[in-house]
């Protein structure tokens, strides 16, 4: 059986979360991202797109295939 192909996109964190809102913060850990520099492969969802588009100033995003 073939499998499907998830399309993906990796989100490296280029700033740092202190003295940001809350919410903001929130959004970084619930990307799995918690220090500059760190990287996270994530499957290309609505949910996940919402949380990008909200901390877009912190964080580096490259599409995957």
């Amino acid at each position: 059986m073939a499998e499907k192909k998830t399309k993906t996109v990796t989100v490296t964190q280029i700033r740092s979360g202190a003295h940001r809102l809350p919410k903001q913060r929130a959004t970084l850990l619930g990307l799995g991202l918690t220090r500059i520099g760190r990287s996270r492969t994530l499957e290309d969802t609505p949910a996940v797109r919402g949380m990008i588009e909200k901390v877009q100033h912190l964080i580096r995003v490259e599409e995957n295939a």
